[in-house]
């Protein structure tokens, strides 16, 4: 085929999916909803209540019963590979749902009642969101099982991590409520803020259930969960 033939089956492809797209949006109004969600650089106010204040849980309240049901702290990177090898921790990885961040004082990994905990919240999470017209959100892990040796580096920049952390015990999590990935092309405060309160939401159902402990840290801006 000639340059000029494949030019015009190109153009050909392309007035045939502009045409797609009218058709869709002209007999499809949720279509034309969700493609003004992620066009609109305007603020959307979303039908969305406050729950991140609910997250109150001290570690004083489910210190004993968390280490109960966690792993023995490692002492170093060696331990944990020990015990990924042995299955007591699993691995985990960025995927559709999440997204895990850059990890500085943790390793990526859980016990699977962990891990269990966190697919959860990410699977409702998502589902909250796409029900508002938001489409494949994911959340940031920000930290996830720490070592003895990490928690002393952590404590001598930061005054307020504890030293009984269940991030010691492999079964704790913290995710970031102002970091999100959307498919949306102008991520207004209006969509921070839904996504931060349906994610605060979400957790507050799985404590509720029994599944959970969770608090609300201001100061690291994210919400610290605890498999129960």
């Amino acid at each position: 085929m000639s340059n000029r033939g494949k030019l015009r089956l190109a153009l050909s492809l392309l007035i045939l999916v502009f045409i797609v797209i009218l058709l869709v949006l002209a007999f499809s109004t949720s279509a034309r909803h969700r493609l003004k969600i992620i066009l609109s650089p305007a603020c959307i106010q979303y039908n969305q209540g406050t729950f991140s204040n609910k997250l109150t849980d001290k570690i004083i309240d489910y210190s004993s019963e968390a280490k109960r049901s966690g792993i023995k702290p490692c002492s170093d990177g060696n331990d944990i590979k020990a015990m990924l090898s042995d299955g007591d921790l699993v691995k985990v990885s960025s995927g559709r749902l999440f997204t895990v961040g850059t990890l500085n004082y943790s390793y990526p990994c859980l016990t699977k009642d962990g891990k269990a905990i966190l697919e959860e919240i990410a699977g409702r999470f998502r589902e909250k969101a796409e029900k508002a017209g938001l489409k494949g959100p994911r959340f940031i892990v920000t930290s996830l099982t720490r070592t003895t040796e990490q928690m002393k580096k952590l404590r001598r920049n930061n005054s307020n991590a504890s030293a009984n952390s269940p991030h010691l015990n492999g079964n704790a999590f913290d995710i970031s409520y102002i970091r999100f990935k959307s498919g949306k092309l102008f991520t207004t405060e209006c969509d921070k803020r839904f996504l931060k309160e349906a994610l605060a939401e979400v957790i507050v159902e799985l404590r509720d259930e029994d599944k959970c402990w969770a608090t609300y840290e201001k100061n690291q801006n994210c919400f610290h969960v605890v498999a129960r």
